[in-house]
């Protein structure tokens, strides 16, 4: 795991000073080594920053040149199927002189041989490359299937950048880094800037699973990213063929997958251990993990003081059964809320999804023992783990017969009573109205979402919390967005957990995760992203992953295997610290601020009424704010942080 920039120079010599500034910025994400690589001819120069996992010798240093010198490489990520490349290599050509035995020699001897499109296709893992092509005067920029890694592009004032995180392009002279208020609108409704977009308007995201080719000849006419794998046509395809075997087959098909995949996600040359929380995913991974272990696997998890919020007990259960070597750290909500201001470093683009606290604090707490950890993202995109995944179609199907003004009225007679009044009701209600978690807020988001003419509109505004009915923007900033990626597939659920896959995960779990464990120079890997293991997936019908009420059903019945289903068989808790609260009590001096209306106004983005109406009425408890407000006060945090007046 690494960081990488580079730069193209259209005006002047390439200065490695610049570089130089740019693999500084970059040091968290790779502290053990840096490299610069300069083609003055060229105007063309590569920054490298390395964290060893594989190989930490010197040969396996970058940027690297491949043996003939045609490729140079600045590579961040994992190839786990290196080994069978490099013997698919030696089948084809006969014995290749490598200098030592990282993944990135065998990345370019598969340039040499096969050229950049078809090695991309072989490659199984996490990667962001940037490759620099001799004989055609070309550089190549890709990304991982999933978009696991990140990489952002763009030109201005005469230079053409790339880096894995904006903090390097920051430092580029004359570099115009102009915020982009369509995409400040996107981040507002759903807490993450979308691919393919930045938050300025020079700079993109690379999409995954796609590659750019730039030539030196046209290199301020940038084309468009080409894909090299198609998430959306192998949905399609799949579910019009589904899997015809028995629920047997597909599990035994499920865990061979899975052993396979993270048996050969736990090649290191530094310690690797997991994140375990106690629930469905990340104990079917710490379980595998075990299995092909002979000595205990090291397994992480944050405790919380508060029980509402603490499912350390759930996972040291885990541990136990599986005999880890278990740490779990037991956190006071002040030692959480003294990162509150460092989040805009840590993430360096606007984002504000409340986990990425825990998140961190877990990512911190792993690497005081382990270099690598693996993770159970991605379980709930990929086998339909999300409430909404279920919540969504029964809203539809029922809702979609009543009129308009049907739908309104139901609208209104939940919003009758404020979410704390629902809580109480139900509270008082006892066995008849039974129990449920957040119930005012459901009901509330439910009266809100009510109204929704399609599944996309009922989707997308789930999606962004009921902000894509409400424009915070100011007259001069609102402007259009970017709207989701969406595909219609063969049912409401699979069309659901194939946006979720396009936008959420890269956008937001992806995202969170990995500046969450670059900060403190962990590397993260995530098996359920393996894309045999989606393609997989796909295949299955869906009543292997949605099952009589119940999400991941296949997941469920392969960790039975390995762990009680007492241990797991609960509702899904998620990862979340009370920002609602926390709003009304230990930061509201410091959101007040953020959130006056003179500031407000002053920095031109935001309705400064809207805004204090919101503030207002969650202070107050009428309503519950706090994920809306969290998404201005992130945003304003960031402001604050790199472009304060």
């Amino acid at each position: 795991m690494c960081g990488i920039a580079g730069l193209v120079s259209l005006r002047e010599p390439l200065l490695s000073d610049n570089l130089e500034r740019m693999g500084e910025r970059l040091s968290h994400r790779g502290p053990d080594q840096g490299g610069i690589w300069i083609h003055q001819s060229a105007r063309i120069g590569f920054t490298h920053r390395r964290l060893a996992i594989l190989d930490r010798s010197d040969a396996g240093r970058q940027p690297m040149i491949s043996n003939t010198g045609r490729f140079t490489i600045a590579y961040n990520g994992e190839i786990y199927n290196f080994a069978s490349i490099k013997a698919d290599i030696q089948r084809k050509v006969g014995e290749v002189q490598y200098r030592g035995h990282s993944d990135t020699e065998v990345i370019l001897a598969g340039f040499e041989i096969w050229g950049i499109l078809e090695t991309l296709c072989k490659l199984t893992g996490m990667f962001a490359i940037a490759v620099w092509d001799e004989f055609e005067q070309v550089l190549y920029l890709a990304r991982d299937r999933m978009g696991e890694k990140p990489l952002y592009y763009g030109y201005s004032n005469g230079y053409f950048a790339f880096a894995s995180e904006l903090k390097a392009l920051r430092v580029i002279p004359g570099f115009d880094l102009n915020i982009d208020p369509n995409a400040v609108s996107n981040f507002v409704r759903y807490s993450y800037v979308e691919e393919s977009r930045s938050i300025y308007k020079e700079v993109k995201k690379l999409t995954p699973a796609s590659y750019l080719k730039i030539s030196l000849k046209n290199v301020e006419a940038v084309g468009e990213p080409v894909k090299y794998w198609d998430l959306n046509n192998i949905a399609t395809t799949a579910t019009r063929n589904p899997f015809s075997g028995t629920d047997q087959q597909a599990i035994q098909y499920l865990d061979e997958h899975l052993s396979r995949i993270i048996k050969g996600q736990m090649i290191a040359d530094v310690p690797l251990g997991g994140f375990l929380s106690g629930g469905i995913d990340s104990s079917t991974i710490v379980a595998f993990m075990q299995r092909e272990s002979t000595l205990p696997v090291k397994t992480f998890t944050i405790g919380f003081e508060e029980s509402k919020y603490d499912e350390s007990q759930y996972a040291e259960q885990v541990a136990r059964h599986l005999g880890t070597d278990h740490t779990t750290l037991k956190l006071t909500w002040d030692q959480a809320l003294d990162l509150v201001p460092r989040l805009p470093e840590i993430y360096d683009e606007p984002f504000a999804d409340s986990s990425q606290i825990p998140t961190f604090l877990v990512a911190q707490l792993a690497r005081q023992h382990v270099t690598v950890a693996l993770s159970g993202d991605a379980g709930d995109e990929v086998f339909g783990g999300y409430n909404r995944h279920q919540w969504i179609p029964k809203v539809w199907r029922k809702s979609k017969y009543l009129t308009r003004f049907g739908r309104g009225l139901a609208g209104c007679m939940l919003n009758t009573l404020r979410p704390d009044q629902w809580d109480r009701l139900f509270s008082m209600g006892g066995r008849f109205l039974g129990k449920a978690k957040n119930a005012g807020e459901k009901l509330q988001k439910l009266g809100n979402s009510i109204g929704a003419s399609n599944v996309q509109e009922l989707y997308d505004f789930v999606r962004s919390q009921g902000l894509s009915k409400i424009d915070l923007m100011s007259v001069e900033r609102r402007l259009s967005t970017q709207s989701i990626s969406w595909n219609e597939l063969d049912c409401i659920e699979n069309t659901l957990m194939l946006a979720d896959m396009t936008n959420y995960l890269p956008g937001d779990i992806l995202t969170k995760v990995d500046r969450a464990a670059m900060s403190v120079s962990l590397e993260s890997r995530v098996p359920f992203l393996d894309h045999q293991l989606i393609e997989f997936a796909w295949n299955l019908p869906l009543h292997m992953k949605i099952r009589n009420g119940e999400g991941k059903w296949i997941l469920r019945r392969v960790l039975e295997k390995y762990v009680p289903l007492k241990m797991f068989d609960r509702p899904k808790w998620g990862f979340g610290v009370p920002i609602d609260s926390w709003l009304r009590g230990p930061l509201r001096e410091w959101a007040s601020d953020l959130l006056s209306v003179d500031r407000v106004r002053k920095d031109g983005y935001f309705d400064a009424k809207k805004i204090q109406k919101l503030w207002d009425e969650h202070l107050s408890g009428k309503r519950r704010w706090h994920h809306q407000l969290w998404n201005i006060l992130m945003f304003n945090a960031w402001l604050s942080r790199y472009h304060s007046n």
